[in-house]
């Protein structure tokens, strides 16, 4: 029998879909009591982290091959935006790997109706050489399987090029902003963009998509720049740039009802 196949008849053994009641409290909602989105985003981080430790391929499985998990597109689309809510049910699935890409699915449901689905894509990086690992020869856990597309899994988008921005707006890196791997942690990404936005803007929309691509990382006492700028009336396109190496860290675009 092949690996591939005995791996995926392997997986068949555990139920690889990982399910959590999330309680939102008052801290994750903005004044309209709407869902942060960087609250949603730190909500997939930990239920990914919860699934991964389950599975044999989290931090610590990963740990002493120096080994970390490097988060590089999100596609995320709401049925309907998270509002007025004091719990979420979130649920995860990795969706298999193919060559140095890692996928996973992530469905958000509000008493049992599914109101988001968000789609990711990871890698593995030796964080001594900062060089992309083999998946394939770095887990060993039966429940990474060969990654088969399906009819759940969302296709990212492509985030158009900012030509001129609208808005900008710069930050620094605070300590509060780093996370256990020393550089800033993923949910800080969509504060950064969504700030040059205006308040009046928006108080008066909602995320309906969003495209999220992560280049690189950015680090403590770091500056960025945050740039926005509209492609349409309900379409903005988001840049960050790392104001001393002129590097783009995140791009994102927004597609907003």
């Amino acid at each position: 029998m092949m690996l591939s196949n005995w791996k995926m008849e392997k997986s068949m053994e555990k139920n690889i879909l990982l399910e959590e009641k999330i309680k939102v409290r008052y801290s994750d909602l903005n004044f309209d009591k709407s869902l942060k989105p960087s609250s949603l985003l730190n909500f997939f981080q930990d239920i990914a982290v919860d699934s991964a430790d389950s599975l044999g391929f989290g931090s610590e499985d990963l740990k002493s091959q120096k080994l970390l998990w490097f988060l590089l597109k999100y596609r995320i689309e709401f049925n309907e935006y998270p509002t007025d809510i004091t719990t979420l049910t979130l649920q995860t699935e990795p969706r298999g790997y193919h060559r140095l890409f890692a996928y996973r699915n992530f469905t958000v449901l509000l008493e049992n109706k599914v109101i988001a689905k968000a789609s990711s894509l990871w890698t593995l990086v030796n964080f001594e050489t900062k060089s992309l690992v083999s998946i394939e020869n770095a887990i060993k856990s039966p429940y990474m399987s060969d990654f088969k597309a399906g009819e759940d899994d969302l296709t990212f988008g492509k985030i158009p090029p900012l030509t001129k921005p609208d808005y900008q707006k710069e930050f620094e890196v605070r300590y509060n902003d780093i996370d256990g791997n020393r550089h800033a942690n993923n949910g800080n990404y969509i504060i950064w963009a969504l700030e040059p936005l205006s308040y009046g803007f928006r108080k008066q929309h909602k995320l309906k998509t969003l495209d999220i691509v992560f280049k690189k990382e950015i680090k403590y006492g770091e500056k960025l720049l945050s740039s926005v700028q509209f492609t349409n009336k309900n379409q903005t396109t988001h840049v960050l740039k790392n104001i001393e190496t002129n590097e783009d860290i995140c791009l994102l675009n927004c597609e907003w009802i």
